[in-house]
């Protein structure tokens, strides 16, 4: 039977850490893509910010639009067991998981208002995080343009993730029951 891979989509501040986060204690092994992006800032000697993570994450994508989730594919095939990959940011990382993984590729988006985002972004302050309500518009469309709208529109699973974080876990938990069987 082909691994399981589960990539998570959605805007910043939607809560796909924290869908992830669920599925490892569903045994899966972990990947998040920016930290792909991530290593190729640092590689370039940049100090790691939204800006430069951004900058590099376009350029990546100008270079390939699959091109992050292609150095993501020996990271999946060297994992234990399934693997759940957190940070899918557009339609054509979709159609190279699917092209790589084939039925066993399954996609949970989720989706949050602008404004429980960027709520949630402003107190979490991670490096790589807009800073303020304009860079926060222009960090989503930014995402957008790569297709992200539309891999949300053709997942398999999406969650509304409106209210609390215990509503949100266990949304999750039952979509990854129903992956178990």
């Amino acid at each position: 039977m082909p691994k399981l891979v589960v990539g998570i989509a959605g805007l910043p501040g939607s809560g796909k850490t924290e869908v992830s986060k669920i599925a490892v204690r569903f045994g899966y092994s972990y990947i998040r893509m920016g930290d792909v992006v991530v290593e190729e800032v640092k590689r370039r000697g940049l100090k790691v910010c939204e800006e430069n993570v951004g900058a590099v994450a376009s350029e990546l994508r100008r270079a390939g639009e699959a091109e992050v989730a292609r150095r993501c594919i020996p990271l999946i095939r060297e994992k234990p067991g399934p693997v759940v990959v957190d940070g899918i940011r557009g339609i054509a990382e979709v159609e190279k998981f699917r092209e790589e993984f084939g039925d066993a590729f399954k996609l949970v988006s989720v989706w949050s208002s602008q404004a429980t985002r960027f709520s949630r972004i402003s107190r979490r302050r991670r490096e790589d995080d807009a800073q303020g309500w304009e860079e926060f518009l222009k960090k989503d469309r930014r995402e957008l343009s790569w297709g992200l709208g539309e891999a949300i529109a053709l997942s398999d699973y999406l969650i509304v993730n409106e209210g609390t974080l215990e509503e949100l876990r266990e949304e999750a938990e039952e979509i990854f029951r129903r992956l178990a069987v």
